[in-house]
């Protein structure tokens, strides 16, 4: 008999139980999947600001020598590009060219590389990076002393000034900066999950609950909301941010998901690289594309999808209603040939033939303010 495995709390736990926070099994953690309304948080991201835990992420600390060596030869991206303080969203692939995860990397500098992964896929992201650091660079495993804390919204630098950050304003996207806020050393990044602007905050995990206080303090005078899990999903599936076991995972490439930008097929040896090119070279076989629901019904992960003569083309990985674009979405693999925008097919939701059409993404784009991100 298999014995029941025992969810872990982030340090910010009592702070959800203390503003009610409806608390679910996420990825072997406790964590809030709303606290006032899925709908009510998502809109609060997107016309203010939310503040999300996402301590339950994987920090992974490489230093050394040949530690930018370690990393490059590990994801798609190229690092080597990267100057200090510049992050990249990448993955990290087989040898097949399939997705072990998708990752944040953070130069910290030359010999000083910072990659967050995925919570579900922290041990296998932590065994994969650290054999390959073996004899090569310095490897740590610094999750379990690291939280991480997202400020998403229009509004998320307002709350950063009052908080003592606005030296932080001028931050590119995907850069990053140590800066103390609240009076907690944090390492505070232009990166986020929600297709709003706004930062992800890295600080000592015994500090986060202090400085949640102070940013839902901060905030709450312009409209900030504590956000839970719920509203994270529907927030990133109106950008068209893959979420990792719904739509990539090892049975997929990053080339059939819409992520051949992040793959540089070009710039050395790295692994996965002879499939990629591979695949490259060959006519797609399917691709992830966005969908609208025509009739009346949700897609859910897991959905067929279906042609005219109801013959199963392909799967829903990600669906639910879109909030801000008011209309029920989805996301799902398509036959290449059937991938084009305003190709109509069938969800089937529940036994019910749904119609549903394939529409450009992102289903939404923050207004654009003028500001340099």
């Amino acid at each position: 008999m298999t014995e029941p495995t025992t969810l872990r709390r982030t340090s910010l736990y009592p702070e959800h139980a203390r503003l009610g926070g409806r608390i679910v099994a996420f990825a072997g953690w406790e964590m809030p999947i709303q606290y006032t309304g899925i709908v009510d948080e998502h809109q609060a991201v997107r016309s203010a600001a939310g503040l999300f835990d996402v301590s339950h992420m994987g920090e992974l600390r490489l230093r050394g020598q040949y530690a930018t060596h370690v990393v490059d030869y590990l994801v798609t991206g190229d690092v080597k590009k990267l100057v200090d303080g510049q992050a990249m969203y990448t993955c990290a692939c087989n040898e097949r060219g399939t997705i072990l995860d998708d990752l944040i990397v953070y130069r910290r500098g030359a010999e000083d590389w910072l990659v967050v992964c995925n919570g579900s896929n922290r041990k296998k992201i932590s065994d994969h990076f650290g054999r390959a650091a073996e004899n090569h660079c310095d490897f740590a495993d610094e999750s379990d002393a690291t939280a991480l804390i997202a400020l998403q919204g229009p509004k998320a630098f307002d709350v950063l000034g009052a908080v003592g950050g606005s030296a932080l304003s001028d931050l590119k996207s995907f850069h990053f900066r140590d800066a103390a806020l609240a009076g907690v050393a944090t390492t505070t990044a232009r990166t986020g999950y929600t297709g709003e602007d706004g930062v992800e905050i890295f600080c000592a995990w015994t500090d986060a609950p202090a400085l949640w206080r102070a940013l839902l303090a901060a905030g709450r005078p312009v409209g900030l909301k504590p956000t839970g899990l719920g509203a994270r999903d529907t927030l990133r599936l109106e950008a068209r941010l893959s979420l990792y076991g719904n739509d990539i995972d090892e049975s997929t490439h990053p080339l059939e998901a819409g992520l051949a930008w992040i793959v540089a097929l070009k710039k050395g040896d790295f692994i996965g690289q002879a499939a990629l090119e591979r695949l490259a070279d060959a006519p797609p076989v399917r691709k992830l594309v966005g969908f609208e629901m025509v009739g009346r019904g949700i897609a859910r992960h897991g959905y067929l999808l279906r042609d005219e003569a109801s013959r199963e083309i392909g799967a829903c990985t990600s669906g639910s209603p879109g909030p801000t674009v008011g209309k029920n979405i989805g996301l799902g693999y398509l036959p290449a040939e059937l991938s084009g925008v305003g190709t109509r097919f069938w969800v089937d939701c529940r036994g019910k033939n749904i119609e549903a059409v394939v529409v450009k993404t992102p289903f939404y784009k923050r207004p654009k303010t003028g500001t340099k991100t």
